[in-house]
């Protein structure tokens, strides 16, 4: 393979990185934009019972995992029984994917969405050891 081939494989890649940095600046920009602007993260599709669904944005996406991290450490109640449930291994797996997608996300966030997610998971990580301990201990 000479040179010549190579080259437009590195311009598709410088190419492809363009486009993915303009996308990434399209969508900081959108998340700003006003609720019920013309972005399509404010465009209301409906959730459950008619409510507006939220914007799909990175810190939706953090949120969820979140949620579902505290759910599992009994710090948000069942909605079916409203009793706190404790399961350490799903917590420690949400944590774990948090890891995931900080590891798969590095270099590509926004200061502030770095410092989100550093903090969510310093928080998360804090709280799993303090109730793996209390549960330990009981």
């Amino acid at each position: 393979m000479s040179d010549t081939d190579d080259t437009p494989k590195i311009q598709i890649d410088s190419d492809w990185k363009a486009q993915a940095q303009a996308e990434k600046e399209k969508l900081a920009a959108a998340s700003k934009a006003e609720p019920g602007g013309d972005s399509p993260e404010n465009t209301d599709f409906g959730g459950p019972g008619g409510e507006a669904l939220p914007p799909a944005n990175f810190e939706t996406l953090l949120s969820s995992f979140v949620t579902q991290a505290l759910f599992a450490m009994g710090a948000i109640p069942d909605p079916q029984t409203g009793q706190p449930a404790l399961h350490l291994d799903l917590a420690r797996y949400q944590i774990d994917m948090l890891g995931v997608l900080e590891e798969k996300t590095k270099g590509n966030l926004t200061e502030d969405e770095e410092k989100m997610l550093a903090g969510t998971m310093y928080e998360l990580r804090t709280r799993y050891v303090q109730v793996a301990n209390a549960q330990r201990g009981a």
